[in-house]
């Protein structure tokens, strides 16, 4: 008999939102914060936003995309803010829970770093059984990508990933990060606006609406 058999809902979110198993990591990294795990799911919802780790400005709110790239990602999924907080229908949950720190450059322009393998290690495959009622996972970024879409994704790289968007959807939708960073990638490749994104919205329109 597993140890948290016949657990609830708010129980298991309790229990990941206590997780303190990269405190020692994170105290290394040039923030010196704390965890703060931020899980966002109820087993109710029906769309999946599957991204990489929160920044540092989820990191102080606890809420996620409360930043520009989620002004962005909104827009590319078609959904308001309240439709996208949702938290019955719409669930996020990244591969890593908390923000993992800045790279060794630091500063406002350093990149994040990758989500611990450690977070996904323990915690992704309880969560995903705790989302019986998904109909469509949006995987942001390789490391999301990889995961959910095995080695084939991982090998193939993001741009790649992407641009065979067909061969998932519409159970699966991979997108870029929509990180102001990736601004260039959008400029390369004007297909992710023009062919992409309108399936996308259609689809999630579609399973919002399902009862």
């Amino acid at each position: 008999m597993s140890e948290h058999e016949g657990e609830g809902e708010e129980a298991f979110i309790a229990r990941i939102r206590a997780c303190r198993l990269c405190a020692g990591e994170f105290a290394q990294t040039r923030t010196q914060h704390q965890p703060r795990p931020v899980p966002w799911f109820r087993s109710t919802a029906r769309l999946l936003i599957a991204g990489q780790a929160p920044g540092m400005r989820v990191h102080e709110s606890g809420v996620p995309f409360d930043d520009r790239s989620g002004d962005r990602l909104r827009e590319w999924l078609g959904l308001s803010r309240a439709q996208f907080y949702d938290q019955d229908r719409v669930a996020v949950v990244p591969m890593a829970f908390c923000f993992p720190g800045y790279d060794a450059k630091g500063g406002a322009k350093a990149g994040d770093l990758p989500p611990p393998p450690r977070c996904a290690e323990t915690w992704r495959a309880e969560v995903m059984a705790h989302l019986p009622r998904v109909a469509t996972t949006v995987v942001i970024g390789g490391y999301a990508q990889g995961w959910h879409l095995g080695r084939e994704a991982r090998k193939a790289g993001v741009t790649a990933t992407v641009r065979d968007w067909r061969a998932h959807a519409p159970e699966v939708f991979a997108i870029p990060h929509p990180s102001w960073r990736n601004n260039a990638f959008l400029r390369r490749n004007p297909w992710f606006e023009d062919e992409v994104l309108p399936a996308l919205r259609a689809r999630v329109a579609e399973v919002l609406d399902a009862r």
